[in-house]
């Protein structure tokens, strides 16, 4: 059966567990390595990732052609644009066809049933690289900088300060899956994906949603932002000012635990969603969250090669 990683919601919390326990080995193995050294076990020898781009991308582009290379394997990168895709192609015809071309398919697209139908016909695994309505590697890529930093995720208060948008979205699934309670603070009319919350529900999680930044960070192991405006949103000028008592700064951050640290998955708007004194300070994991992306992704990678531990 083909391995798709397309939400984390799909998985069990075992298997999820498993990848990121692996991004862990596969990341300590490397150290004092140069970038284009190959993993050991090289799960992705003489495999061929295509990467489809139809959103602007700097870390999911450079870490994911970074991951399958570590990996032992090569990339072949395209937008959507540049592809038949761009003219009216059938998502459908061009799953069809990257089966017979290439081992995998990485697609960041505009609208996340694109995504599903690429994968409900194709041979071959599709990861989510993100879309409208969830980012789950980068929500693995933050639970591995958190452990790192802070130990196991389980049991950990995490606060969210911003738009209920697509890594929300899979920040409330992995709420679910790795036992973290998720405090969500955002203005009304820009609350996650309701069917992220019926998830959430049934599945036990500790999720709740205020328009209160305060008392989401309050007590908090983890403080997460993310912009205020992403690609694609019309409404500059509305959400500037619906968001403006949402900005992550020292003050806000003295309100979680002393040891709390902070993250936010980038491209970060300086002076709207999170001051300086913040992203910049000693309590910012940033760089290694993004660096994470790399080691996150080699171990979807491998899982969907069906070769999920290093080995030693």
């Amino acid at each position: 059966m083909t391995r798709h990683f397309l939400d984390i919601c799909d998985l069990d919390a075992a298997t999820l567990r498993a990848i990121v326990d692996d991004a862990h080995r596969r990341k300590a193995a490397r150290k004092g390595w140069t970038q284009g050294r190959v993993d050991a076990d090289a799960p992705a020898k003489e495999r061929v990732l295509a990467m489809i781009f139809e959103k602007n991308s700097t870390r999911t582009r450079f870490s994911f052609d970074a991951a399958i290379r570590q990996l032992g394997g090569s990339a072949i990168i395209s937008t959507a644009s540049d592809m038949q895709l761009g003219r009216g192609e059938p998502i459908e015809d061009t799953s069809k066809v990257l089966s017979r071309m290439v081992d995998a398919i990485m697609i960041r697209a505009n609208r996340h049933e694109d995504v599903l139908r690429l994968a409900a016909v194709s041979t071959i695994p599709v990861v989510n690289g993100l879309t409208n309505l969830s980012h789950p590697c980068q929500i693995l890529a933050d639970i591995q900088t958190i452990e790192e930093h802070r130990g196991p995720i389980a049991g950990k208060v995490l606060a969210w300060v911003s738009d209920g948008n697509n890594v929300c979205n899979s920040l409330i699934h992995a709420a679910a899956r790795f036992d973290f309670e998720l405090r969500i603070a955002c203005p009304e009319g820009y609350k996650p994906s309701m069917d992220a919350m019926v998830f959430a529900a049934q599945h036990g999680a500790k999720v709740t949603v205020g328009s209160d930044p305060r008392a989401a960070v309050e007590g908090a192991d983890v403080v997460l932002a993310d912009t205020w405006v992403s690609m694609g949103d019309l409404d500059h000028d509305e959400r500037l000012m619906a968001f403006h008592a949402y900005q992550v700064d020292n003050k806000l951050m003295g309100l979680a635990r002393k040891d709390a640290v902070f993250l936010h998955c980038l491209p970060a708007h300086r002076g709207e969603e999170v001051a300086d004194e913040v992203i910049d300070g000693p309590q910012s994991l940033i760089w290694d969250e993004a660096e994470n992306r790399i080691h996150a992704q080699k171990a979807i990678l491998a899982w969907c090669f069906g070769a999920s531990s290093l080995v030693d």
